[in-house]
């Protein structure tokens, strides 16, 4: 088990490393036709795929990070490096879409002459790309926001090619020169959503909230409805990084002759109901603790802070 945790971990290494140098690759072709071909929407693309291959060498550099072994002063590794990678990622896109809008809308006013075919081709070879690259770091995006971040960018740049190839479309049957600023506006909202949408989610990351997909008030009732526990507090629950979840609770349990099982017990059960695979538990005899007036007091309606 052990050892397929660490193929995993360096299967997803080498996934990131592929696909951002497949990516890098390819923006420097879609780069240099975009100058050759004064096309604001193969420059915008590849911009935009700039900003994802910056983002996938985060992802991978921190996918790198994250193997690290604990030290004394870093007793958790380096796992939280897949927290803050897409938060950068989502900084630089940000910045990224609001270049290519400037610029798109400042064309509109003389949409320059643009060779379709060139934009169709190159743009439908991104198309193929970015679907490919998607394909790869596929596996585990579900719970890992770190290969969500690298999934989504990748699947909405494939989208993105799409829309270019429209546009080329557009242009060679209809003449149509305003389709290319316009689809270069375009790029630049699809970036500037879904980079606010993961500035958000990494964000609260890093921010230690609790992760999607987790109802603390559920934990705590579930918690609460452990045999002999009759309070629960101090809880708290976050994330470590990628697929790994930590939670710390403080239950009252005045009998609990069953220690040790009753521990063991919970940890299986907190992990395979909630995915909290870092659970640590202090198990009190006593009514409270001097962490329960602390904890409640910012959130009770009559507390005072002194």
């Amino acid at each position: 088990m052990h050892s397929h945790s660490h193929d995993h971990a360096a299967n997803g290494t080498r996934a990131f490393a592929f696909i951002t140098l497949i990516n890098l690759a390819y923006t420097a072709i879609e780069a240099g036709y975009g100058f050759a071909t004064n096309s604001l929407a193969l420059l915008s693309d590849a911009l935009h795929n700039l900003g994802d291959v910056l983002g996938l060498g985060l992802a991978w550099g921190a996918a790198v990070l994250a193997k690290r072994a604990p030290t004394d002063r870093h007793t958790y590794g380096w796992r939280r490096a897949t927290l803050l990678s897409p938060l950068a990622n989502a900084l630089l896109l940000v910045a990224f879409s609001g270049a290519l809008a400037w610029e798109a809308i400042r064309r509109f006013n003389a949409p320059p002459e643009i060779p379709a075919l060139p934009v169709m081709v190159v743009a439908a070879l991104g198309i193929v790309v970015n679907l490919g690259a998607a394909w790869f770091v596929r596996d585990g995006h579900a719970q890992d926001l770190n290969r969500r971040g690298a999934f989504l960018h990748l699947v909405a740049d494939a989208a993105v090619s799409l829309a270019a190839v429209l546009a080329g479309v557009g242009m060679w049957w209809l003449g149509w020169a305003w389709l290319d600023p316009a689809i270069a506006l375009l790029i630049g909202v699809v970036v500037a959503v879904g980079a606010f949408g993961l500035l958000r989610e990494s964000f609260n990351a890093a921010m230690d909230a609790v992760p999607r997909g987790i109802d603390q008030a559920q934990v705590a009732a579930f918690l609460a409805q452990q045999p002999g526990v009759t309070a629960v507090h101090h809880l708290h629950i976050w994330s470590l990084g990628a697929g790994e979840i930590a939670m710390t609770a403080h239950l009252v349990r005045p009998d609990d002759a069953d220690h040790d099982a009753f521990i063991d017990r919970l940890n299986h059960e907190l992990d395979h109901l909630y995915g909290i695979n870092h659970p640590t538990l202090q198990v009190e005899h006593g009514r409270a603790c001097e962490h329960d007036r602390h904890d409640r007091a910012p959130h009770g309606e009559h507390s005072h802070e002194h």
